[in-house]
């Protein structure tokens, strides 16, 4: 499935899935009082520390972390993809999916499935049945097990074994070529089709569901490319798939990192030595879209590359694709090895202990990131200062703002030898300010940065709406917290949008609002916390209070106040005097006397 789901759609289907239902009938809960606990199924632990709340519809486990809604619960639990848990209870709901949601239905594309299963069967069985494939499987030093778990198989050196297996008819040609499996002879004596896949160690790429999508084939002995990939079909994009990512998750329920290596063979491999968080790209540089699906999954990547020139060119096009992705929360790591070894050899020479230990020393994206801008400029001279600040400015300007861009920053700003403020403002010059209008801004962006603060008068506001959306609802929407000037006030205007249009407001309901974007952390954070008040009634009366001291404090009226201020202690320029009248026009006081 693809396409994106609308908001009204998930807020109806949130509302009608009980999360202790959907969780009780795979995880034994007990009641406790208005909760309910039990050992939490993310890490193994003898006391329960895993809470389910039925009126906020959220669970959260105090010792790991794992937190989230019903969708999040079927995402880590059943390891599906969001679309995947979406489609499974909606049939559970009686919900028909919307239209936009659901794949254009094609009636082959079940056919092509099952052709590209039987292709990776047939390549399976060759495998077993050739001794000289058998003996170069054995020669790189995989065993028969991890042979099996990843499907391996063998394309034999012929030109039309697999097109005579499965091509007999036309349409069976055609459906082979559409999944890139043959090619078309050229030329103009020159008819018919053959194999593209021959002589090779065949991987076998599998989708989130474990279909298998596309092949690898790495060759035998010699000959050249040394590797080869199906090439983009409709069940393939290689922008968007990850060998080894149905493997990993199969393997573990949980995952503190993933590490992203650049051959089929470093995988198998790395799972082979109990690493099984292991994936790798296929044949391109890591994109946003295979990042963003990573961080789906966990919130630390470690991209491991080659020592060598190639691999530091490759790491360097994987750290300019992470940036927009890089914010508070998420870890991205490099990982670089010794000259010579890939990830296959390393860990076949030191083992998975010694590998492991490599990976705690990666460096993190912000020191790769200084390390890489300085290594080429002169810092003892202005001239070269200057050249590191023109250099890192369009690389900051595609990261988002928050707390990570501001440390990394300061972090330049003491290499350049220039302060941090007037770097910043090199940065953000000619950039749009972020969280600025008064129109809500459309999904996916970001909406402003929040104090991690719990006495903050802003966080505690946001706080309220969370724990008791149904009061937040009941809440007038006053227009002038859109001209608020303090950062993440747009995060709690359009909380209370979304509590006062949701049906049947919850605190699950408004966290999916949230899911693919940056703010979702640390709503999820302020979610999982204790309420500031425990009745509803008084949460109303608590919230209209903090919204009126937000505008007392932070709205219009006080740019007024500093004007007038002004305008009696030192006196106005033009621009001012014409902004204060304009400002005591809107307000209808009396204007002050320049």
């Amino acid at each position: 499935m693809t396409g994106r789901i609308p908001d009204s759609f998930l807020d109806e289907l949130v509302a009608r899935s009980d999360i202790v239902e959907i969780i009780s009938a795979r995880v034994p809960l007990k009641k406790a009082g208005r909760e309910y606990k039990a050992c939490c199924p993310f890490h193994n632990e003898k006391s329960p520390s895993f809470s389910v709340s039925g009126d906020k519809q959220f669970y959260h486990c105090f010792g790991c972390g794992a937190h989230g809604t019903v969708i999040g619960f079927l995402m880590q639990y059943e390891k599906m993809e969001f679309l995947d848990a979406v489609a499974d209870l909606a049939q559970r709901a009686g919900l028909e999916l919307p239209r936009e949601a659901q794949a254009p239905r094609d009636p082959g594309s079940a056919d092509l499935h099952d052709l590209m299963l039987r292709a990776a069967r047939f390549f399976e069985q060759n495998l077993a049945d050739n001794a000289r494939a058998q003996a170069y499987v054995q020669r790189r030093g995989i065993d028969p097990k991890i042979s099996a778990q990843f499907s391996l198989g063998y394309a034999p050196d012929a030109w039309e074994t697999l097109l005579k297996r499965f091509g007999g008819q036309e349409e069976d040609q055609r459906r082979l070529l559409q999944v890139g499996l043959i090619l078309e002879r050229s030329g103009e004596r020159s008819s018919g089709y053959y194999d593209r896949f021959r002589d090779r160690l065949m991987f076998p790429i599998r989708d989130s569901r474990g279909r298998v999508i596309g092949f690898g084939g790495r060759v035998i002995d010699q000959g050249e490319p040394k590797y080869m990939n199906s090439p983009e079909t409709a069940l393939f994009h290689k922008g968007r798939e990850l060998y080894g990512l149905y493997e990993a998750r199969q393997a573990r329920g949980d995952f503190k990192r993933l590490l992203i290596v650049e051959g089929y063979m470093d995988v198998v491999r790395l799972h082979q030595a109990g690493i099984t968080y292991a994936v790798a790209t296929l044949g391109t540089a890591t994109t946003q879209e295979h990042l963003n699906k990573i961080f789906r999954i966990t919130s630390e990547v470690v991209f491991c590359f080659d020592g060598d020139r190639a691999g530091r060119q490759a790491a360097w096009r994987a750290l300019e694709n992470a940036l927009p992705l890089a914010r508070d929360g998420r870890e991205l790591k490099f990982m670089f090895l010794p000259e010579g070894h890939d990830p296959d050899s390393l860990v076949a020479l030191e083992g998975a202990e010694t590998f492991e230990n490599r990976m705690k020393e990666s460096l993190p994206l912000s020191e790769y990131l200084v390390q890489q801008l300085i290594a080429d400029v002169d810092l003892d001279h202005i001239d070269g200062r200057a050249k590191l600040k023109a250099l890192a400015g369009p690389l900051f300007a595609r990261m988002p703002e928050g707390i990570y861009r501001e440390m990394l920053a300061d972090r330049l700003a003491l290499r350049v030898g220039m302060p941090a403020n007037k770097l910043k403002e090199f940065f953000d010059a000619g950039e749009p300010k972020r969280g600025a209008t008064s129109a809500p801004e459309p999904r996916g962006r970001q909406r402003g940065r929040m104090s991690a603060g719990r006495g903050n008068l802003l966080t505690q506001a946001i706080t309220l709406v969370l724990h008791h959306p149904k009061a937040a609802a009941a809440v007038p929407y006053p227009e002038a917290l859109a001209r608020v000037d303090k950062p993440g006030v747009t995060v709690l205007k359009e909380l209370l949008a979304q509590a006062a249009a949701a049906a049947n407001p919850s605190t699950a309901v408004l966290l999916e609002r949230w899911r693919d974007l940056p703010e979702y952390g640390r709503l999820a954070e302020i979610a999982m916390g204790e309420p500031l008040v425990a009745d509803p009634e008084a949460a109303t009366k608590e919230l209209r209070m903090a919204i009126e001291k937000l505008l007392d404090e932070y709205g219009p009226g006080r740019r007024t106040d500093e004007l007038l201020r002004k305008a009696e202690e030192t006196g106005l320029n033009y621009d001012e005097k014409a902004e204060l009248s304009l400002l005591l026009k809107s307000k209808g006081r009396p204007q002050a006397r320049p």
